[in-house]
């Protein structure tokens, strides 16, 4: 364990934190390792329901990985079979909230977007500049980018590799919301104990049928949604929706 990543967790919530600010957060293998059992830790653990992840201090949420260790890099296929940081965050099956803050870079704009949801500080600064430095990012900035913002905006900031301010990534939809800094982590947190107040298998399967439409077909989708749809009715959640709708209070999941 490196200590630079940190989880907690309380009423449901699960909070990662990428603590290495005097670097940025930038993400080294060992973090990359730590964050991997982080995420499983989430999955498996049935008091769980949804997970925020954020950066230690003010100046960024993430900027990537750490150059200083992709340096290094002398056998190109034990890379390939590195720990994917971003991958395993999108892999996660409750919902994650993404709180952001300060530059948001390269692999850190892909663990952003491995995300379900994203609050922005004003100061965030989110882009993927790796094609400045002779690579294209392989944590899915060019497969999930395209599907919140579209191929031509996909198209000038991958190939510019700039970074866009909040607002602008609010217009673009490459963001939810934008807040002011010191709301971040307030904002984040509130909207993980809404969803942490509803039904985790609802939760869940919302997460499921919502990715599958990124990648199937409308029918298979409409079909995917449904079995979905019988399962939840199947938990033991829906009697407790319809029986708080019934005595007119919040359901008890």
């Amino acid at each position: 364990m490196t200590g630079q990543v940190e989880l907690s967790f309380n009423n449901g919530v699960a909070q990662i934190v990428l603590a290495r600010p005097e670097k940025h957060n930038a993400i080294t293998r060992e973090m990359a390792l730590e964050l991997a059992r982080i995420c499983r830790e989430i999955d498996e653990n049935n008091d769980i329901r949804v997970a925020t992840i954020t950066g230690a201090g003010d100046r960024a949420f993430s900027a990537g990985s750490d150059l200083n260790a992709l340096a290094d890099i002398s056998d190109i296929w034990a890379f390939r079979n590195r720990v994917e940081y971003a991958a395993v965050v999108r892999d996660i099956r409750k919902p994650v909230i993404a709180g952001l803050k300060g530059w948001v870079l390269g692999g850190g704009m892909e663990i952003a977007l491995s995300a379900d949801i994203r609050i922005a500080g004003r100061s965030a600064r989110i882009g993927g500049p790796e094609v400045t430095r002779g690579w294209v990012g392989g944590g899915g900035a060019s497969q999930m980018l395209p599907r919140l913002v579209g191929y031509g905006q996909t198209m000038r900031m991958l190939l510019v590799g700039d970074a866009v301010e909040a607002d602008a990534a609010l217009r673009m939809g490459l963001v939810e919301e934008v807040v002011d800094d010191a709301s971040v982590l307030a904002r984040t947190a509130e909207l993980a104990a809404i969803i942490a107040s509803n039904s985790p298998t609802a939760a869940q399967a919302v997460k499921a049928a919502v990715r599958a439409a990124m990648s199937m077909p409308l029918e298979a989708g409409l079909r995917y949604e449904n079995e979905i749809h019988v399962a939840c009715m199947a938990d033991k959640g829906r009697s407790e929706g319809i029986k708080a709708f019934q005595e007119k209070r919040p359901a008890r999941f």
